[in-house]
């Protein structure tokens, strides 16, 4: 599957590895997968967002989910993974990002998978999915993106 992905898309999987890599997680998941494609000038401009936007909504989402539960952070550093060695396995969600792409690509008779099959599979995540969570707190209006990318 991954002969079929654009160059820029290919980079964006190997910078969203990174960024499951450099956040502690052990799986890559959807929001990592926007952050990958937000090293791109292309994804970025067509969100309205920066990498460094996305970083501190993600930061602050995680602290959240950790005051729910009891946890209160303060300049607390998180572990980050190995970089060599493993790669990160595809949550449940990615894997479906992953085949959404692969659908779309199909569906438009193209032979390769690009970053807007990617933007659309993430904005395509429901409500409780990772991305949509990192989506709402950067406040990125979905119908204009997806406008943006027709």
């Amino acid at each position: 599957m991954f002969e079929q992905f654009a160059r820029d898309t290919r980079r964006i999987v190997g910078y969203a590895m990174e960024e499951a890599r450099g956040r502690g997680d052990k799986r890559l998941g959807t929001e990592h997968l926007l952050l990958g494609a937000l090293h791109e000038p292309e994804p970025a401009a067509v969100l309205g967002i920066t990498l460094d936007d996305a970083h501190n909504a993600a930061s602050r989402l995680d602290a959240a989910a950790l005051k729910a539960i009891g946890l209160e952070i303060r300049n607390l550093k998180g572990v980050t993974m190995p970089t060599k060695g493993r790669k990160p396995p595809f949550s449940s969600g990615a894997k479906e990002v992953m085949a959404n792409m692969v659908k779309q690509a199909m569906d438009q008779k193209s032979r390769q998978i690009t970053t807007s099959n990617l933007l659309v599979a993430l904005l395509d995540r429901e409500e409780h999915d990772p991305v949509s969570a990192l989506f709402e707190e950067l406040k990125v209006d979905k119908t204009t993106v997806r406008a943006r990318l027709r």
